[in-house]
């Protein structure tokens, strides 16, 4: 089936993205909470409710108890710094520095965070699907974009914050499966490049990667796309896509190898986020990502 026709199948709204993306974006702010979904007062007020709720009672209370951590203002501090920056890649160097907290504490705190479901730790590969041996720098995600804006406000359309917060929507949906995701960066010259995501099979090979942009010039100048045409002409075999704001389109033109789908991200969020609640095992939830 044509990669495109296959999208349409799978979402009846991508016939009127601009509705889907209005829930997309709500659910930005406060998906992920089902007293949000049913609460009118914490909806209006999503700070106070589920902000202060997740500070007070897991950050400041659960974990310490939990863990035997001492300084919990000082894992609030991360933790803030962390959702602010969410899929961000950080490093524990300048970590330590500006909070001035040691590495091995930051590893407890940042295992502590990942074991409260808070936060997701993505680790770095390079352009050949490699890991690094000193893997030094990483990214960081809140497990539902809901948190981010809940403590520090909701979020429109066009805001700056609204492309990390989207990328961060798509890795939550596959949070909910065991599947080893990877985002690769690498330096050609002096120019960084990188793949939002990148799921490694069995064989520790690239199966299918994708990168995720809350803007339509992905599918109008698919000439800009270098660093996703440099890893797919590395990983011929492996499944590429790039998701969009609101086309959906095949690009048979682009710098790299055969033909790249553009899918809206809410679409695709749709699709993952719906197979792995409703039919995790079945061959439908993997094609998600053609």
């Amino acid at each position: 089936m044509n990669p495109v026709s296959y999208w349409f199948q799978r979402c009846s709204a991508a016939e009127n993205v601009a509705e889907l993306n209005e829930h997309f974006v709500d659910y930005i702010n406060v998906g992920g909470y089902p007293e949000a979904v049913l609460s009118s007062a914490v909806r209006a007020d999503p700070r106070r409710y589920i902000g202060a709720d997740i500070v007070d009672k897991v950050l400041l209370r659960d974990l310490p108890s939990l863990y035997g951590i001492q300084d919990v203002q000082e894992l609030n501090a991360l933790f803030m710094t962390l959702a602010y920056n969410t899929a961000n890649e950080v490093s524990l160097e300048a970590l330590s520095q500006d909070s001035g907290v040691t590495n091995p504490t930051l590893k407890r705190y940042l295992e502590y965070l990942e074991a409260a479901f808070l936060i997701k730790v993505v680790h770095r590969i390079d352009h050949s699907a490699r890991s690094f041996r000193r893997a030094s720098r990483f990214k960081v995600y809140v497990t539902t974009p809901a948190l981010r804006s809940a403590l520090f406000g909701p979020v429109a359309a066009d805001d700056q914050a609204i492309g990390a917060l989207a990328e961060t929507a798509v890795f939550a949906q596959w949070f909910h499966a065991s599947v080893d995701l990877h985002y690769a960066r690498w330096r050609t010259g002096r120019v960084d490049r990188e793949v939002d995501m990148v799921h490694l099979d069995k064989r520790q090979k690239p199966g299918w990667f994708l990168d995720v942009k809350w803007s339509d010039r992905p599918a109008q100048k698919p000439d800009e796309l270098t660093g996703l045409a440099d890893f797919a002409s590395r990983h011929p075999g492996a499944r590429v896509l790039v998701t969009t704001r609101t086309l959906l389109r095949s690009l048979p033109r682009w710098p790299g190898p055969g033909s790249l789908s553009a899918v809206p991200t809410s679409v695709y969020c749709y699709a993952v986020g719906r197979d792995a609640i409703h039919d995790p095992s079945s061959a439908r939830f993997w094609r998600a990502v053609e």
